[in-house]
């Protein structure tokens, strides 16, 4: 089986870690992949990287036929804020990239794709159920959230159509080395209470930061991914991945202090936080995938430590 991955990110070379396991070949599509990055992820083999913009399709259709994929793993565009920076450029990749995915697994015969959505794409702004299912109305008015919603439906309306196999995941904030390139923030607020703690410098986060939110560590979300990719496709498609737990941020910084006691941070006043009450319900996943996440909190801020100090090592 080979599996094509567009963006070479965080949950793509997540993934391609199980599929190296398998030895089984893994093609990364980016316009600006990071080659010190997938090395220091993957090693030097077991993948190849196609430099290329998901939104072209004649690219697409050619490294799908020629390569003989099997799956497409779809994790390209733009995250949070940045997918409204500008709004038309957001929309040309969110969107428009995901209609070049589908329409090039249609025109090539490709058996399975797995998107990668978000709990944002629920429309936090509605009354909300404890815990949160998948079947909750999507959209939430911002350009992230509703970019995704739209990118669900685009995908269904293809696999409705044409009949390929669809396997939808939306994970919560997901957290792991690198993990805000694309636009995460909350990966990014991880990331720099980690590295303050590593290195004695302040972490300066901005207020906004400071709300209870709900995590998956990214080694969690990789091998869901690889669940995904390489189950007998299961009667539920459509799967909340996460720790299943609400995190305030003082529980988030007592965590981090447990393992760096000597991180120090400094709030940036500005907007006022929003913060999540209702947690994802993750019996789908259990139940149709096999997915529990193995990384608690504490375990994920561990191993994410050790990745990060390996990094600091070899720069």
């Amino acid at each position: 089986m080979t599996t094509l991955i567009t963006g070479a990110g965080l949950i793509g070379a997540s993934f391609a870690r199980h599929a190296a396991e398998r030895v089984e070949p893994v093609i990364f599509l980016d316009p600006f992949p990071r080659a010190d990055y997938l090395k220091s992820m993957l090693g030097d083999s077991g993948y190849e990287v196609v430099v290329d913009d998901v939104r072209h399709i004649p690219a697409l259709v050619d490294i799908l036929a020629s390569n003989k994929v099997d799956t497409v793993v779809h994790t390209a565009g733009r995250i949070g804020k940045r997918a409204a920076d500008p709004l038309h450029e957001g929309y040309s990749l969110n969107i428009g990239g995901t209609q070049a995915v589908a329409e090039a697994v249609r025109l090539t015969g490709v058996r399975r794709l797995v998107h990668i959505s978000t709990f944002g794409v629920y429309d936090w702004r509605r009354p909300t159920p404890e815990p949160v299912t998948e079947d909750f109305p999507r959209g939430a008015g911002r350009a992230y959230g509703n970019f995704k919603g739209a990118q669900e439906l685009i995908l269904e309306a293809y696999q409705q159509t044409y009949g390929f196999e669809l396997i939808t995941l939306r994970p919560a904030n997901v957290y792991g080395v690198g993990h805000f390139w694309a636009g995460s923030s909350g990966g990014e607020k991880v990331q720099n209470l980690l590295r303050a703690g590593l290195t004695g410098e302040p972490a300066s986060i901005a207020e906004e930061q400071t709300m209870a939110f709900e995590y998956v560590y990214a080694k969690d979300i990789g091998r869901a991914v690889d669940l995904a990719a390489t189950c007998a496709l299961p009667h539920k498609t459509v799967f909340n991945i996460a720790n299943g737990d609400v995190t305030t941020f003082d529980q988030l910084v007592e965590v981090a202090r447990k393992l760096l006691p000597d991180l120090s941070l400094e709030i940036v006043p500005g907007t006022p936080p929003v913060s999540r009450t209702q947690h994802l319900d993750i019996s789908a996943a259990r139940d149709f995938l096999g997915w529990t996440p193995e990384f608690t909190m504490e375990q994920g801020f561990e191993d994410y430590i050790a990745d990060m100090r390996a990094s600091m090592d070899a720069g």
